[in-house]
């Protein structure tokens, strides 16, 4: 079973509209329930004039830390079909505010759990998800006949260069995925005839962003 899951990397901000109110979506990747009650005042400060400012967080892999409030909105219009988004989205580590400009308009209970589930998923639209994935750190020694058949079994599976260093042989950081780990080896090994040395080092969890690998 992986033990790969989402988490949002970048927050951003979504806005929908319904029947003139306006529902605006502020999402941003926390650690802790206290960054997301600092987050949910910030907003809150921040707009202050408008009519509510509803919120939903999930925190850790397991979303050990589930909250959601309504902020004077019927009771579970708002702030549990916000959670049920995240939650069915798959992120963690993340807090969505969704700020309310009243338009004068009332949306009954259905109307409220469409509108706040739309903003929701707005926000997460505008907002960058990356998966986390669990991996292995690994430095290869190789000479320079061997480095072209590891930049070719990298590339075959998809396995991401964190640094190469070019000496008198080849230093090659890489990150394996834990799933492809004997493959990798097995293959590298054989690839170069078992003149590559592998040093394994930690296990870690990785996201990949805009093509490129980051470490945690």
């Amino acid at each position: 079973m992986s033990d790969n899951y989402k988490i949002v990397y970048e927050g951003g901000i979504g806005e929908i509209e319904e029947k003139k109110s306006r529902f605006i979506a502020y999402v941003k990747p926390v650690n802790s329930e206290e960054e997301a009650s600092a987050f949910i005042d910030e907003i809150k400060k921040k707009n202050w004039d408008a009519r509510h400012n509803c919120a939903a967080a999930v925190i850790g892999k397991n979303n050990e830390y589930s909250r959601c409030n309504d902020d004077g909105e019927p009771a579970g219009t708002a702030g549990k079909p916000m959670l049920e988004v995240l939650i069915g989205e798959g992120v963690h580590n993340v807090v969505v505010v969704v700020t309310r400009y009243f338009g004068g308009i009332l949306l009954g209970t259905g109307g409220l759990v469409r509108a706040y589930q739309a903003a929701a998923k707005a926000g997460l639209a505008a907002s960058k998800v990356a998966e986390k994935m669990q991996g292995v750190k690994m430095t290869l020694y190789t000479d320079y006949n061997g480095i072209g058949k590891i930049q070719y079994i990298m590339g075959n599976m998809g396995i991401n260069c964190i640094d190469t260093r070019y000496t008198d042989a080849v230093e090659v950081d890489v990150v394996v995925p834990m799933e492809d780990e004997k493959d990798f080896v097995n293959k590298v090994t054989e690839g170069t005839a078992g003149r590559t040395v592998i040093d394994r080092g930690d296990e870690i969890y990785y996201i990949m962003v805009d093509g490129q690998c980051i470490v945690e």
